[in-house]
């Protein structure tokens, strides 16, 4: 019988040093692919990354990529004018802003592909209509329209002006994840919600599986 409980105990022991080192996995990053073109340098992989900008955000402040070092972020490209997809991408940017709340070390960036109409005075309605008091925590960028569409290409996304194209502009609908190290993670057709559901996924699962309040 005293080898049976020793066994017994052992066994209890085991599992719970299972379940332990299950909940750790859970609660580990989970491995997205890293996306876009890489260069082998001296035998290393370097990877495609974003590059610098500088933008003026809806409080007025000057921001820039610097400032977003070593924090994970949700990016689109707008414009608060636009007559075709980007209501439906801005419900999404913001269904996904409320769903990962709980992730305060997120943030969420918009660029305007239309600074000359989305002045920062403009911008700073345009995100109180829609709710969002800290902007800190969802960025409203203007600022030079060269440099907002060239910087567009880092984020895989289109933006050109297009006389052609209803409200002046052509540009990606797309909802990204770029990570700590400014490396594009996912991305989704921000017009789709079924594929931004699985986005939304992939991003909790990224950041630690649930947020803290679930």
């Amino acid at each position: 019988m005293r080898l049976l409980s020793v066994i017994a105990s052992a066994c209890f022991g085991v599992s719970l040093l299972l379940i332990a080192s299950c909940e750790d996995a859970a609660h580990q990053v989970h491995e997205l692919p890293i996306l876009g073109e890489r260069d082998f340098v001296n035998g290393d992989t370097v990877y495609h990354t974003v590059g610098d900008w500088s933008f003026y955000r809806q409080d007025s402040a000057l921001v820039t990529e610097d400032m977003l070092a070593g924090v994970p972020y949700i990016v689109d490209f707008f414009f608060t004018s636009c007559p075709t997809i980007c209501p439906k991408v801005t419900s999404n940017m913001l269904r996904a802003y409320d769903t990962l709340s709980g992730f305060e070390q997120l943030k969420f960036v918009s660029f305007t592909v239309d600074p000359e109409r989305d002045s920062v005075a403009h911008l700073a309605n345009y995100a109180a209509n829609l709710g969002v008091s800290d902007p800190s925590r969802w960025w409203f960028l203007t600022g030079d329209k060269l440099d907002l569409f060239g910087i567009a290409d880092d984020y895989f996304s289109v933006a050109v002006e297009d006389p052609e194209t209803p409200g002046g502009f052509d540009h990606s609908g797309r909802i990204l994840l770029v990570d700590e190290l400014g490396r594009v993670r996912a991305y989704a057709n921000g017009t789709d919600d079924d594929e931004v559901d699985h986005f939304l996924q992939d991003v909790k699962y990224y950041l630690g599986r649930t947020p803290p309040d679930e």
